[in-house]
């Protein structure tokens, strides 16, 4: 029974770091947070003349910016709430059919 109970707690500790490690949230912040950076950088780089193309708005800068603030939010949201694998007793609920199975026919 031990053996048993050990087994099931290592599977939920896995289950635990996959959905940590494929949570979209980490997926969408480090992609926004990269090329934010990548942007911002192109933006402070910008010359006169391609100031003078934009009507004298560093769109790159201001994007680039904007990028970098949505990938980090995502990056705070996702330590903050960090994502919660379903219990061993939910995943068997929703195995078995539960209601909607015996409503649906």
């Amino acid at each position: 029974m031990s053996d048993y109970q050990h087994e099931v707690e290592e599977l939920e500790r896995e289950s635990a770091t996959a959905a940590r490690l494929f949570d979209v949230r980490r997926i969408i912040g480090g992609l926004f947070t990269v090329y934010g950076v990548i942007v911002t950088i192109a933006g402070l780089m910008a010359t006169d003349a391609d100031l003078k193309k934009a009507q004298d708005i560093n769109i790159n800068l201001w994007t680039g910016l904007g990028m970098l603030a949505l990938g980090l939010f995502f990056l705070i949201w996702q330590t903050l709430r960090p994502a919660v694998p379903p219990t061993a007793g939910e995943l068997a609920d929703e195995g078995d059919g539960g209601p909607e199975r015996e409503a649906g026919g």
